[in-house]
């Protein structure tokens, strides 16, 4: 297996254009955690010109609402969510900068075809290892929406994020492929 790519927030499309299917990323610097019902309440803000409460331009959003945060620990247990939740609500954050979206599970094909457009890509993150996934995390704050609870906006500060490009800058999607290839009668 090749090594791993560094990444380093905030991203450009030319970090990521270079990525293939299948490649593992660690990924280091800021990222956003948002589920389901926080991106509702961001494209409402874009719809209606508002600004957003971080910096979408380069972002990764992680799907997840993560568990309460133990002792000394920045984070409690921070495993991905499915991610077809976000789907209605991705393309539009794509167009207004988000680079990146990490969560498990495959993407719907307006959403791929936003990613492409945006130069964009989409990473599946470790389903099962969320203990794992949490020591990446060296700082956790939630920055918006609180009443949310776990499903807050969190601002994570992250080193050596381990996840796999699931859909690549090209349009590419691990789940077909892997279809294709494993998958046959």
């Amino acid at each position: 297996m090749s090594e791993p790519v560094h990444l380093q927030t905030p991203l450009k499309s030319d970090d990521l254009i270079q990525l293939k299917v299948g490649e593992k990323v660690l990924i280091s610097g800021t990222i956003y955690t948002a589920r389901d019902a926080a991106h509702k309440r961001l494209v409402a803000l874009i719809q209606k010109g508002k600004e957003l409460p971080f910096n979408i331009k380069g972002a990764v959003i992680y799907f997840v609402g993560p568990a309460p945060a133990p002792p000394d620990k920045p984070i409690g247990s921070a495993g991905p969510t499915t991610s077809y939740r976000m789907d209605p609500y991705s393309p539009i954050l794509l167009d207004a900068g988000l680079k990146a979206m990490i969560g498990k599970g495959a993407r719907s094909q307006g959403v791929v075809d936003s990613m492409v457009k945006n130069k964009a890509i989409y990473l599946a993150a470790i389903g099962g290892a969320a203990v794992v996934t949490a020591q990446a995390v060296k700082a956790a704050k939630v920055i918006a929406y609180a009443d949310l609870g776990p499903e807050a906006i969190r601002e994570l500060k992250v080193e050596n994020f381990p996840a796999f490009v699931a859909n690549d800058s090209e349009g590419n999607d691990i789940y077909k492929i892997g279809i294709e290839n494993y998958c046959t009668e």
